[in-house]
């Protein structure tokens, strides 16, 4: 995992007082502590913390400043890794978790550290998996995946992560409050979104089980170990309880294809050659899981209706001044969003 290199006060962190706590409750851990800041993550402060002995261990709490109520719940992403740890989904180790704010300012937990790091770009594939290792990723990828979703959640003490009903009912209708909420704001309006809702909100498949839902698993949340395969998955924040199928419809909607006429963006890892595809992924998903994917289809396009809909939204408050347009690319955040509504017209064919 790379690192930044930081000054001697890491960013939200007492560290006195945060190594006094470390040295009170984690017998694994010796202070004094050195800090080097872990880049990504959601904008949650992340740091790779090396203790006197040279043990390695991760700590992270949310960002600085006021946070809406739900956002960067370190005692919800504590709870999930602490659940899974047990399971064969690879989390990181659950060493610590600080309740108490009044010791730097926010809770924050202290995992094990994993060799590995994500993947971002076709530069990082270059550098950490040689082509013919990619295949094999892929699998490691999508058996991970699926393992994620073997698992009961009231069996691992997860029951109550969200509420269990119509997951992507509840989606529709949050969404599509967004999008009509932002139309203003945003100057744009666009009647496939519309459509869209109505074509979804009509068609909705019945949630077939219950289960995490990891909600945006991609090559930029694993870690990728030295072996080339998953070594850890990261960033639980958004995770809840949900229909499996839009979790899995999420992953393939990133998973880019060298051939693909409208490609998800640019410059995406698995637009290198060597991977598997779209379909061989879900093909393997659904020998290991044996859950039924004849409405892939619909969850693929529920996907790219929604995150539409997510983009439309941060164009919107762009736009509104509610946020910095400084090194902002506007015009390339309106085509994204338009370029989702086409992918899941294309979708439902």
């Amino acid at each position: 995992m790379s690192v930044e290199n930081v000054s001697d006060a890491p960013q939200g962190f007492d560290t006195a007082a945060v190594e006094r706590w470390i040295g009170a409750n984690l017998s694994s851990l010796v202070p004094p502590l050195r800090w080097e800041r872990l880049p990504g993550g959601h904008s949650n402060l992340t740091y790779r913390i090396t203790d006197a002995s040279g043990r390695v261990a991760v700590i992270r709490r949310p960002p600085m400043g006021e946070l809406l109520p739900m956002a960067h719940d370190m005692a919800r992403e504590w709870a999930i890794i602490s659940a899974l740890a047990p399971t064969p989904v690879p989390v990181a180790q659950p060493l610590g978790f600080c309740d108490d704010p009044a010791v730097t300012g926010a809770r924050f937990y202290v995992m094990g550290h994993v060799d590995g790091r994500p993947m971002y770009s076709g530069e990082d594939v270059d550098a950490m998996v040689p082509e013919p290792e990619r295949r094999a990723l892929g699998w490691s990828f999508i058996d991970t995946l699926a393992a994620l979703h073997a698992v009961d959640p009231d069996a691992v003490g997860l029951g109550t992560l969200g509420k269990r009903d119509s997951y992507v009912g509840r989606q529709l209708r949050t969404w599509y409050r967004s999008w009509t909420a932002s139309v203003d704001d945003a100057r744009y309006d666009d009647e496939r979104a519309h459509s869209l809702q109505k074509f979804l909100a009509e068609n909705l498949p019945e949630q077939e089980s219950v289960r995490v839902v990891h909600g945006d698993f991609g090559l930029h949340n694993v870690l990728i170990g030295p072996d080339c395969r998953v070594a850890a998955v990261v960033d639980w924040e958004i995770s809840t309880l949900g229909d499996p199928l839009a979790d899995l419809a999420y992953a393939l909607n990133q998973w880019a294809e060298p051939g693909d006429a409208v490609p998800v963006r640019e410059n995406a890892p698995t637009m290198r050659p060597g991977f598997p595809t779209r379909a061989e992924l879900a093909a393997r998903y659904a020998d290991r899981t044996g859950r039924d994917l004849s409405r892939l289809s619909y969850y693929l396009a529920f996907n790219w209706w929604k995150s539409a809909c997510i983009v439309h939204g941060v164009y919107a408050r762009y736009l509104a001044g509610k946020k910095s347009t400084e090194g902002v690319d506007l015009a390339g955040l309106k085509n994204q969003f338009v370029r989702y509504l086409g992918l899941a017209q294309q979708a439902i064919g």
